[in-house]
């Protein structure tokens, strides 16, 4: 395994930057704390520029190379990483956990910031490869509009950048080991609103009421058919509610509304089209049915995240240098969204899987990011930078 000497060398370091992260949680796009740390350490780094607020309160760290770029060759490349945590009590009883009541880096964040950190501090001091490395320092992913607000800012264009890469931890993967896929890698995640208005009244009376609860009931089960009858099995698609809500606990009445959120998620745009507008059809339909007035409300989020041919290519070859042949594995695509799609759109991009090992799942109250994963996803990320920039040194 190619875990570069100097990597492990300043292993601790990183580590302590993770724990650190990982003990003062922040939400979204309010990541003031985490912001000033990421920047404070790439100027310390030495990195060419070093700008912040893209994006609200994303970081940018511009590293160049000290070798020649023939023409022709690309030239700037970005690497993101996302800083945000989510929502939840943290329950793992770790030495550093979150000092944040009710906030907890239970997705890894705090792991993906220390070791595109890593990286950033070999690469400033190598300078080994070509062109420009562009390190991405993102907030707000897991409420999908980070990425967006970057691209808003410009990111692309101010930086040049032609290439875009993204990697994100994975319990249940063993650590040192990479999953990689060419083509959809996560889903386009879309919410589902729906609000219902019915008649209330006496539960004795039933036949004089429109049960909201029985129409939202009814409306459930009747999405599900669009996924059993409509969709080829061999197309991803789901529908899944997260949320009901009606009615007041001991209260003896048929309540007069109930509300249900919800998550559409798919793999192909002709797919995410189709059920997005049989989910209609169906709501149109139990309205008319039960009589009651539905209101539908679609939100994107996420995009499906496709990996490019070429990108996937040099990032599989950037593993393979890393983890070693066995050790890069073709995994199918998961169900979940990822905001990295974004940037993917914008420029030709690959994502990765870096193995978490045996631990809790990601947004379980007792993950916790496993640093024994860092030297091997901060050399990917070097390994990476150096072959798809490589050329040869100046005279």
């Amino acid at each position: 395994m190619a875990i570069l000497n100097s990597v492990a060398e300043f292993l601790p370091e990183i580590v302590a930057w993770r724990r650190d992260i990982h003990a003062h949680p922040e939400l979204g796009f309010d990541i003031p704390r985490t912001s000033a740390f990421v920047a404070e350490r790439l100027r310390e780094f030495g990195c060419d520029e070093v700008a912040t607020g893209i994006g609200k309160t994303g970081v940018i760290g511009v590293i160049k190379g000290n070798r020649v770029v023939n023409d022709g060759n690309l030239k700037v490349i970005g690497l993101r990483a996302d800083m945000d945590a989510l929502p939840i009590d943290e329950a793992t009883d770790l030495p550093y956990a979150s000092k944040n009541k009710g906030l907890m880096h239970a997705c890894g964040h705090d792991g993906h910031t220390a070791m595109l950190l890593g990286a950033a501090r070999y690469l400033a001091d190598t300078r080994n490869f070509a062109g420009t490395a562009v390190m991405i320092f993102q907030p707000a992913e897991e409420i999908g509009t980070g990425a967006v607000a970057m691209l808003e800012d410009g990111l692309m264009e101010r930086f040049g950048i032609e290439h875009i890469y993204g990697m994100h931890n994975r319990p249940g993967l063993p650590v040192g080991v990479f999953g990689i896929r060419q083509g959809p890698v996560m889903a386009a995640t879309d919410s589902i609103e729906v609000r219902i208005e019915g008649r209330g009244g006496h539960p004795g009376r039933p036949h004089e009421c429109i049960d909201p609860i029985l129409v939202g009931a009814q409306l459930v089960a009747a999405l599900q058919q669009i996924l059993a009858q409509n969709i080829d099995p061999v197309d991803s698609a789901g529908i899944s509610f997260h949320q009901f809500q009606s009615g007041q606990r001991l209260v003896p009445v048929i309540p007069q509304t109930a509300e249900l959120v919800g998550t559409m998620r798919t793999l192909k745009p002709e797919v995410r089209k189709f059920v997005k507008d049989r989910v209609g059809e169906v709501v149109a339909g139990i309205a008319q049915i039960t009589g009651a007035k539905i209101d539908l409300t679609f939100q994107s989020f996420d995009a499906i995240l496709f990996n490019q041919p070429l990108q996937t290519d040099l990032a599989r070859s950037a593993a393979k240098g890393v983890a070693g042949e066995n050790n890069v594995l073709e995994t199918p695509p998961v169900m979940g969204g990822e905001d990295f799609s974004f940037l993917a759109q914008a420029r030709p991009g690959a994502f990765v899987w870096c193995g978490n090992g045996d631990s809790a799942g990601l947004h379980h109250p007792a993950y916790n990011f496993n640093d024994e994963a860092i030297p091997y996803g901060t050399s990917y990320w070097i390994k990476l930078v150096e072959n798809t920039l490589g050329s040869r040194p100046t005279s």
